[in-house]
């Protein structure tokens, strides 16, 4: 699955979701975690607040987890509702830790929150995922 992590460094979780600069994105499963790319948010000086977001949504749609430090209750409604979970971490919090930390759930016995988006996750692939074509 892909996970996206919010951050200004690449290497720790330092961002709120509305302001983070860059997303780092990994391809995360049982046999470990390896880095995608890392996408930059381009900075739109006279972007609103649901502009801000809905930059960010599209950069991470196609990510199942987004490891934030803090994300506001509207972006937070706006981001599930794109079958999208966020997840708070401790400020500072290295990414590599938490692709260590989500390897090791997927390996033994995922927590319940985890278990639901694999299984969403999971349906979704079944469906044969052939929604994409509006913009």
């Amino acid at each position: 699955m892909k996970v996206a992590f919010a951050t200004d460094d690449g290497t720790r979780v330092n961002a709120h979701f509305g302001q983070a600069p860059v997303f780092a994105v990994y391809n995360v499963s049982k046999q470990g975690g390896e880095l995608l790319e890392m996408r930059r948010i381009p900075a739109v000086l006279s972007q609103d607040e649901a502009g801000k977001i809905d930059s960010r949504i599209d950069a991470v749609e196609d990510c199942t987890l987004i490891f934030i430090m803090q994300i506001g209750a509207s972006a937070a409604a706006r981001v599930t509702r794109r079958k999208i979970m966020p997840v708070k971490v401790p400020v500072g919090s290295p990414i590599d830790d938490q692709v260590k930390r989500l390897v090791e759930m997927l390996q033994g016995k995922p927590p319940m929150w985890l278990a639901k988006v694999l299984r969403a996750e999971e349906e979704q692939g079944e469906r044969g995922e052939s929604d994409g074509t509006d913009g």
